[in-house]
């Protein structure tokens, strides 16, 4: 395991790749603290006004615009970076860690932050993962307005955690990055909770809200719904409970409940996917749960459903 000692009397070549809506706000605000800030994105539009307009975010944090950003389509083109932070959707996850394991330092430390499950286990297919963190970001409400320009509601939390859990220098160095450059950071030894809770959350909103064409307030206002919300999360997490997941509470119901009366008028992700015309992750979603009911003998009837429905929709995108 490497320790970035040998990088605290210096600020971090920071190289996002995903410049969508969360990754553009993560790099505006590095870029703001000082720090050397790369993006990485194919979308050629977005970061060719990156680099001849600068980066224009607006919301919760100001409206400005960021021209000290470095925006390139490979990560073939950049200097090796000290922290890469994977910001894909999950599907660009395998794709982002292959161009980052040709260029990285054995020091460079990659931390990928995506909805849903698998990420780590993408990443071990292109590179060892003994350098490789788990964030989990909430309460954003990111939404990219068009090339070169981002807005934001809000900036709730990010979680980061080792892979294989503990506290360690590294960690903290991290959450030192973060914190300095605006954000609310913590960092915690079992990453792995954080994630999972998250994730049924996930679950119980992101294909039913999708497949049932309705905000997460109308999911929970509808009777029969909720009950599919409801079940959907039930399945996932009986599946984490089977997984050995250290849940923080007893009653996922109460849970779900509280987390969906926080945000009635929200859309999750997967829906703002459909209504865009483009294809969701539902299978890092709750097509995992159906994957991982499988592997551990759970029935998982509501996801099951739920994956069938949007699968079908996609097909005709």
């Amino acid at each position: 395991m490497i320790e970035p000692s040998h990088l605290s009397a210096k600020l971090p070549h920071i190289a996002v790749v995903g410049a969508g809506a969360m990754g553009s706000i993560y790099a505006g605000m590095f870029a703001e603290a000082g720090y050397q800030t790369s993006v990485v994105d194919i979308w050629e539009e977005h970061i060719s006004a990156i680099g001849e307009k600068g980066l224009r975010l607006e919301g919760a944090s100001g409206d400005r615009v960021i021209s000290t950003i470095k925006a390139v389509n490979k990560v073939a083109e950049l200097d090796p970076a000290d922290l890469y932070v994977i910001a894909t959707k999950a599907g660009g996850v395998a794709a982002a860690a292959a161009g980052i394991a040709e260029f990285m330092q054995t020091s460079s430390l990659v931390l990928t932050i995506q909805n849903g499950l698998g990420a780590g286990e993408r990443i071990s297919q292109y590179m060892p993962t003994d350098n490789v963190l788990l964030g989990v970001a909430e309460g954003f409400g990111a939404s990219i307005k068009g090339p070169g320009h981002i807005h934001h509601n809000a900036m709730r939390q990010i979680r980061i955690g080792e892979m294989n859990g503990g506290m360690t220098d590294r960690l903290r160095w991290v959450e030192d990055v973060w914190q300095k450059a605006g954000f609310a950071v913590k960092a915690f030894d079992d990453i792995h909770q954080l994630v999972w809770e998250k994730f049924i959350c996930n679950v119980m909103c992101s294909a039913p809200a999708t497949a049932f064409e309705c905000t997460i307030g109308e999911l929970f206002n509808d009777v029969d719904r909720r009950e599919v919300a409801l079940g959907c999360m039930l399945e996932a997490y009986q599946v984490g409970c089977a997984k050995g997941i250290n849940f923080s509470f007893n009653d996922a119901v109460e849970y779900g409940s509280k987390f969906a009366a926080t945000m009635p008028n929200a859309n999750p992700s997967m829906r703002l996917d459909h209504l865009n015309g483009k294809r969701s992750e539902i299978d890092a979603i709750n097509g995992m749960v159906t994957v991982l009911g499988h592997e551990f003998g759970i029935d998982t009837p509501y996801n099951n459903a739920m994956v069938a429905v949007v699968r079908a929709r996609e097909a005709k995108f």
